[in-house]
């Protein structure tokens, strides 16, 4: 899902807010200014993307695109309409969209354009879940940016480490720690997949497993500084 600036872009600054995985993208243009907060909750029952746009000055008309193609891309799904967005069937798989702006479909795609002005904010709210159910859960999109953040904040505070480059230290434990899958204390050793070891070569390795090397090697970074919940985890 690509949320962006529908006109000319001048400038584009972006980070994660600190001590978070929370992270917002800012845009200049020649009509004014407006930033995209992004997080992901921390995992409940289902697996939530949540973006912000905020309106921080003047006004910036915006764009969103949403293209999903399920089992790696091969199903297209079935589209239809709910009553704040749209949801999406594929096979066992099903997306609901949410938002405060009209969607429109078209050409097998999920797009919106609006204008965001100064103090303005429009939410988007992308959640999975199995087909089977169909409950439709209405979320609060900024109730749940603010509980991520707060999340996070005091997941980071527990750091015990106290030389030098704390800052950039604490950045690294946070992708460590999103890349531990919460149901099983499991961590990934990466979360990219199919990328060769050199550009169109034919070693393509999928990291998105469990190995106990490199789960080792994270486990005693985390062990390190104070973070021993999570060796318990991934032992149980």
């Amino acid at each position: 899902m690509s949320i962006n600036p529908a006109e000319e872009i001048r400038d584009i600054r972006r980070g994660y807010r600190n001590g978070t995985l929370v992270l917002q993208t800012d845009y200049e243009t020649a009509g004014g200014a407006a930033s995209v907060i992004d997080c992901m909750p921390p995992r409940s029952k289902e697996a939530d993307l949540v973006r912000i746009v905020v309106g921080t000055r003047g006004q910036v008309r915006m764009r969103m695109q949403l293209v999903v193609r399920c089992d790696y891309g091969s199903i297209v799904p079935w589209a239809r309409r709910t009553a704040n967005g749209i949801c999406l069937l594929a096979g066992p798989d099903t997306l609901s969209l949410q938002s405060d702006v009209y969607l429109r479909n078209e050409n097998f795609r999920t797009e919106a354009e609006f204008t965001i002005s100064e103090g303005q904010r429009v939410r988007f709210v992308l959640m999975w879940h199995p087909s089977h159910d169909t409950t439709v859960v209405t979320v609060d999109a900024e109730n749940l940016l603010a509980q991520t953040e707060q999340w996070w904040r005091e997941w980071s505070h527990r750091c015990t480490y106290t030389g030098p480059y704390h800052d950039s230290v604490v950045r690294s434990l946070i992708t460590l720690k999103a890349l531990t899958y919460a149901p099983t204390g499991g961590i990934a050793a990466a979360a990219t997949t199919s990328l060769p070891e050199q550009i169109g070569g034919v070693r393509n390795w999928d990291y998105r497993y469990c190995w106990v090397r490199d789960a080792t090697f994270t486990l005693y970074a985390l062990m390190l500084t104070g973070y021993t919940a999570e060796a318990a985890a991934w032992r149980d």
